[in-house]
């Protein structure tokens, strides 16, 4: 049987507030035009897609009215494209930062809420994560069924400066990433800078026959040059 979700106390500001000011980029409204909406959603939880990346058939979907908006997010999260750009690189504490900030719109209330969801992950993985946050109460009335979420509250009325784009407090992987990387392939080992095909640091045998018939060739025609340059020169000073 699942383990039930921990409890956690909210611990954000902005995202509790209520914003009255009108919508913008930073804090947009529900969007009428299907393809606003698709672009905006690429922008919340991928950043940016390339036109590899692009989900042509959730698109499609999205267009004719087959999913709603809510089951477009939800496609983009079980993509591989956010299967192997952000999940694979982070661990699953990370993973719950990235995830709740582009899908609930705010940071993670503490250490108490990572460890909640990464529960649920090592549990259900990563289409049950995502499935109980888009279900839950608190998804559904910030966002409800047809509108692309967003950084809730980012900047209110009366304060000079707002949070900083969720983008850039959240970048796609940080040192864990490194870290595992150089774990792998350490740098300081210089067996990793050999060809696969190499064996304990020496390369396969007919390469090493070719090697060794270049430089054989390679040493008779700098004999043979040096020869004739020889009986050239002897041959001068015999005329003279």
């Amino acid at each position: 049987m699942a383990l039930p979700l921990l409890a956690t106390k909210p611990l954000t500001n902005n995202a509790r507030v209520a914003n009255f000011m009108p919508g913008t980029e930073e804090n947009p409204r529900q969007s009428v035009d299907c393809n606003a909406r698709i672009e905006q959603a690429y922008r919340q939880i991928f950043f940016h897609a390339f036109k590899v990346d692009r989900e042509v058939v959730l698109e499609s979907q999205l267009r004719t009215g087959q999913i709603s908006t809510r089951q477009f997010i939800r496609g983009l999260l079980l993509s591989d494209k956010f299967r192997n750009d952000f999940y694979r690189c982070n661990s699953n504490y990370r993973v719950v930062e990235q995830v709740v900030g582009r899908v609930l719109g705010r940071p993670v209330h503490g250490d108490a809420e990572r460890i909640a969801w990464s529960i649920v992950i090592a549990e259900q993985g990563l289409p049950g994560f995502v499935d109980a946050l888009l279900d839950s109460d608190e998804y559904l009335q910030a966002f409800g069924d047809d509108q692309v979420p967003y950084q809730r509250s980012r900047v209110l009325a009366g304060q000079a400066v707002g949070e900083r784009p969720f983008n850039q407090q959240a970048p796609r992987y940080d040192s864990y990433w490194r870290e595992m990387t150089a774990r792998r392939a350490p740098a300081g080992d210089g067996a990793s800078s050999w060809s696969p095909t190499w064996v304990q640091g020496q390369p396969p045998a007919w390469a090493q026959r070719v090697w060794y018939g270049f430089i054989a060739i390679g040493s008779l025609e700098l004999a043979r040059v040096l020869l004739a340059t020889v009986g050239a020169m002897l041959s001068t000073a015999a005329q003279g």
